[in-house]
């Protein structure tokens, strides 16, 4: 499994070099693919949705990668293949998937929450289960990764049903302006880059990788797991039964890909990815991230070891920008974005160690509430 693990990094690594700003992304995109799990991906045109998918494809031995830009008027066909004329003609109602969705290793579905209810119940069905059906033709489906990309999230109830079976969501912006010039270089070098210095890895290999996910042993962690079910539960995050059972996924994915046998509490870190809202993401980490930080294991995942405890004047600033916001724009939408984010930077003032510097945050914190919940 060592060789398999180390393939699969190796291939995430060429992956980042390519992109800059984006390594979280496609960490989670890792994560996913050993899971078994989709992702989703939000932001504006632009950000490298469909260019992080394609180059992470491009990496899989034999693999067949498959985007559509999904419109109100999409067909079935489109996505599944034209029944076969041949067969028809003999009287079977076959379809000819050859290129098509039903053949992809991989599969990326851009402005995702397009889908007309032509295409939604066979989606549906080849997202939650991998499968495809079309009349009395079923077939289990090759895909490792399906990934959806939207820049904005759905207010149909129908749609909401399709959201749902993207496990992973993660947001993407373009990049801060001091990190142009690093984008530039790596666009240039990215569009030369030579194929003989690609890593691979094989299908097979992966799906050993996903095997492999399933032996993970959570029983260390399940206590505090289902304590953080509850808290999120009460916080009016909506984590229905199914969800949770499918979550343990990610976390023994986390624990796979840094060669562990067992999960370990940061391993949690993944849990942040879960929200169904932009206004439940501050919500996420205020929760998340004091169990991640209490963590000391050495063998931690990457993206959990970015939760250092913070710095006294860092959050001080934080909470300086959230006062001039609240002073620029008090509507009660806004008001309610400040909340969730002075929750989560109150949870990481409990870090601080110096207890002067903690009581005058807290004091700074204290009087935000207070002008928040003023008439």
């Amino acid at each position: 499994m060592q060789n398999e693990l180390h393939k699969l990094n190796q291939v995430l690594n060429y992956v980042k070099q390519a992109f800059v700003a984006r390594d979280e992304a496609i960490d989670l995109l890792g994560i996913a693919l050993v899971a078994q799990e989709n992702a989703f991906l939000m932001g504006p045109p632009g950000t490298a949705k469909s260019a992080i998918v394609r180059r992470l494809s491009d990496c899989i031995e034999n693999g067949k990668n498959f985007e559509y830009l999904l419109t109100r008027f999409t067909e079935p066909n489109e996505l599944f293949g034209p029944f076969d004329i041949r067969k028809l003609r003999e009287g079977e109602l076959l379809t000819n998937t050859e290129g098509m969705l039903p053949e992809a290793s991989m599969v990326f579905l851009d402005e995702l929450f397009n889908a007309n209810s032509a295409i939604l119940n066979s989606l549906l069905l080849a997202l939650n289960e991998r499968i495809f059906r079309r009349g009395k033709e079923t077939r289990k489906l090759p895909t490792l990764l399906f990934v959806g990309a939207s820049n904005q999230l759905p207010d149909d109830e129908s749609l909401a049903a399709l959201l749902d079976r993207f496990l992973i969501r993660m947001r993407l912006d373009y990049v801060e302006p001091d990190l142009l010039e690093q984008v530039l270089i790596a666009g240039w070098n990215a569009a030369s880059d030579n194929e003989t210095n690609r890593p691979r890895i094989q299908p097979s290999e992966i799906i050993r990788l996903q095997a492999a996910c399933k032996e993970i042993d959570l029983s260390g962690i399940r206590n505090l797991y289902i304590d953080l079910i509850r808290q999120l539960r009460n916080a009016g995050v909506k984590v229905s039964d199914r969800r949770a059972v499918k979550i343990q996924n990610l976390l023994a994915a986390s624990a796979l890909i840094s060669g562990r046998t067992h999960a370990i509490p940061s391993d949690c870190w993944v849990m942040k990815y879960i929200w169904d809202t932009e206004e439940q993401v501050e919500l996420l980490r205020g929760m998340i991230d004091p169990v991640i930080e209490s963590d000391t294991s050495t063998q931690a995942h990457p993206q959990s070891g970015l939760n250092q405890k913070p710095e006294p004047e860092n959050l001080m600033q934080d909470l300086l920008e959230l006062e001039t916001q609240l002073r620029k724009d008090s509507s009660p939408a806004n008001r309610t974005r400040i909340k969730d984010k002075l929750r989560y930077f109150q949870s990481r003032i409990d870090w601080i160690e110096s207890e002067a510097s903690k009581a005058q945050l807290n004091q700074k914190a204290e009087a935000l509430w207070t002008e928040l919940l003023r008439d």
